[in-house]
């Protein structure tokens, strides 16, 4: 479905985390992936678990929050990988409970709207330019909590930035229909990763990392051309 496709994904780098099982979906399924982390070292062994199956991948650390290292970015990979990028999956972010607003700190508030929302903005905007030349797909991923009906209760600052996807998404389809570029966004309840089970544990209700996988390539494949500015739910 993919051959020939290059895809850029951001998030790869933890083990058991849905980054890595969304990179495996697009491999099988023949796309040549670039991986981003903010950890080198374990977006590079993301990479190579890929290569020893024979599927073709890089991996490349960036600090995604930096304007500066995002364009670098982006000139490595157009380097390393031509001009050409026919999706963008940006899975790079993060959660923490802010607690009540009342007692809530400033920091927590900031690296919420940071790792979640400013680096989906600057990744989208400087790989823009190379999905135009393909009329390539978005996938970004808002949240559950971000949906109608949703308090935030105690988690106030996560909340916010994953609504400001849902904005972003709609803004970056409704603003590049003309070009051929669509965006969707993912709004799923926790995800069964290590991370989650490690700190929630077994009992929560979970939504399978294959599950996200298979509607992230998707809406990546030209079976959805049809499809931009939908916000997804997965339950």
């Amino acid at each position: 479905m993919f051959s020939g496709s290059t895809v850029v994904l951001t998030g790869v780098g933890g083990q058991g985390q849905v980054g890595e099982a969304v990179a495996a979906a697009f491999a099988d399924l023949g796309a040549s992936l670039v991986l981003v982390d903010h950890s080198g070292e374990k977006v590079a062994a993301r990479a190579a678990d890929l290569q020893r199956d024979g599927h073709g991948a890089r991996g490349y650390g960036c600090d995604l929050t930096d304007p500066s290292a995002v364009a670098q970015l982006v000139e490595t990979v157009r380097a390393n990988h031509g001009q050409d990028i026919h999706a963008l999956v940006h899975m790079a972010g993060g959660f923490a409970m802010s607690g009540p607003v009342a007692d809530s700190t400033l920091d927590v508030w900031n690296r919420m709207l940071s790792i979640n929302l400013t680096t989906a903005m600057l990744t989208t905007r400087a790989f823009l330019p190379a999905l135009r030349r393909t009329r390539g797909a978005i996938v970004l991923f808002a949240s559950q909590a971000a949906l109608p009906g949703g308090t935030g209760e105690n988690m106030s600052a996560y909340t916010i930035a994953k609504t400001g996807i849902v904005i972003l998404t709609r803004a970056i389809a409704a603003e590049e229909r003309k070009n051929g570029v669509r965006a969707n966004a993912l709004a799923p309840i926790a995800i069964r990763t290590a991370a989650n089970l490690s700190s929630m544990g077994p009992n929560e209700p979970y939504v399978e990392r294959e599950q996200v996988a298979d509607v992230v390539t998707f809406l990546c494949s030209p079976a959805s051309s049809a499809i931009t500015g939908e916000i997804v739910p997965l339950t």
